[in-house]
């Protein structure tokens, strides 16, 4: 179920909050409710992929519960692995024999297999969780409250990715806990914002996307089309996946849930470190903590760290899509971290606004190995960009324009919010923007997040 649907927000949600204020009531029906309700919206999608969800956290939980009492550091590392071979199958499989046969000449049938929605997020929680466990640094808990950090419905298809220590104890707070009303005001207005960056701002820029690298696929691209296409993607991935996270958070804040912040103006870090400090942040710091910090992160000298980012990055490219377009994406943003950390080994000097040209038009460009569904396809884009003529009297500047004001001058969600405040108008602005996105959604429609199957 979309967050951006007529069924999800006027049909699930308000149900939702009906049947959890009702069971809150009891202590002993709270928790239970939620998770029936966040079961009921996971499966609403495709009932036969519950049963993997459900499956997954019955099973984590219970070998975490066999290494509480046998303190056996293997049983953990197994399950970790169990996790991540599952993922892999799912997600990998297709792309790891079709890659072998391409080596080696030989013809490949696709298997097809389904991907489970919100897999990759949903692993990932419990790789922090067993790792933490492992380390000494999380206790544990009982089925339900694991199972609520697993399936807990704003978070389980697209994140953010939530630490166990950053959940688990917000679940002791009901959701009418003092303080309730400024959260869930603070909660309807980041699911307002958030759909109007999914609507009307990252949805309107997709139509201006989807021909230039269809052309790709094609043939060349001139270069008013790849120019339009490449920066309409760039700010459409951030609307998108920007108003996807406010929406979860807005979305938990009702149930009585903070989740961390995930963007904070990335477009304008003066460097690609700063970026990725700003830039889908739960997921930055998921891979640095546990990834690019256990492969020995600037501990061991400076080959083994340049190896470490590179490492990770790549990995983190194939976390977000089986191809290795996205593999180079992310190998991309290693070499260029590992430039950003020669730089200031050797303290060399960097202007900021050249420090943010220089970041924005690399990210910028890399986005197009993300987008584009092949090589060759990437390759166009960019020669249509640097190499090819042709801007005609269709480019959309105004569209591009508008986004770029926005993205560059907007403040961040969370503090757009705190600054507005409550009252009146604030109120009927939020009222005139929900009724103006129910009006523009619906049916056959309604745009998939960018995010969503991941």
């Amino acid at each position: 179920m979309l967050f951006n649907s007529r069924a999800f927000l006027i049909g699930f949600l308000p149900v939702a909050l009906g049947l959890y204020a009702v069971a809150s009531r009891s202590e002993r029906w709270r928790l239970p409710m939620l998770l029936a309700i966040s079961v009921v919206f996971y499966g609403y999608w495709d009932w036969r992929l519950t049963p993997l969800l459900l499956a997954s956290i019955l099973v984590n939980w219970a070998v975490a519960n066999l290494y509480c009492r046998t303190k056996n550091r293997h049983i953990i590392t197994a399950l970790i692995a169990a996790n991540l071979s599952v993922l892999a199958v799912f997600k990998y499989l297709d792309f790891l024999l079709g890659s072998a046969a391409s080596v080696v000449g030989a013809p490949h049938d696709a298997i097809g297999l389904t991907l489970p929605l919100g897999i990759s997020f949903f692993t990932f929680h419990h790789v922090m969780y067993l790792t933490d466990l492992r380390d000494g640094k999380a206790p544990r808990y009982d089925a339900l409250r694991y199972a609520l950090y697993i399936a807990f419905f704003p978070q389980v298809l697209s994140g953010p990715l939530v630490r166990w220590n950053e959940f688990m104890h917000q679940l002791d707070r009901g959701p009418f806990a003092p303080g309730w009303e400024r959260r869930a005001v603070t909660g309807v207005l980041l699911i307002v914002l958030g759909l109007v960056q999914k609507v009307f701002l990252g949805d309107r820029l997709a139509t201006l996307v989807e021909p230039a690298f269809s052309a790709a696929v094609e043939g060349p691209v001139a270069a008013g089309l790849a120019w339009q296409g490449v920066l309409a993607f760039t700010f459409q991935i951030f609307f998108d996946f920007s108003g996807y996270s406010d929406i979860a958070i807005g979305l938990a804040l009702l149930f009585g849930v903070r989740l961390p912040v995930n963007f904070a103006a990335p477009y304008r870090a003066a460097s690609l470190r700063e970026f990725w400090r700003r830039w889908h942040m739960t997921l930055s710091r998921f891979l640095r903590d546990y990834l690019y910090v256990r492969l020995g992160g600037n501990r061991h000298g400076l080959t083994r760290q340049a190896a470490a980012i590179l490492i990770t990055m790549g990995l983190g490219g194939l976390w977000h899509g089986a191809g290795w377009t996205f593999v180079i994406w992310g190998l991309l943003h290693g070499l260029g971290l590992c430039a950003g950390m020669l730089w200031r080994r050797w303290k060399l000097p960097m202007n900021p606004v050249a420090g943010w040209a220089l970041t924005f038009g690399f990210v910028m460009l890399a986005w197009v190995f993300f987008r584009a569904p092949t090589f060759e396809a990437a390759w166009r884009v960019l020669n249509g960009l640097f190499l090819q003529t042709g801007w005609g009297p269709d480019f959309r500047w105004r569209t591009i324009v508008t986004a770029a004001g926005i993205v560059f001058t907007a403040p961040p969600t969370q503090a757009l919010v705190e600054r507005l405040g409550v009252n009146r108008w604030v109120a009927v602005a939020a009222g005139v923007a929900l009724a103006a996105v129910l009006l523009d959604i619906g049916g056959d429609s309604t745009v998939e997040f960018i995010y969503f199957r991941f």
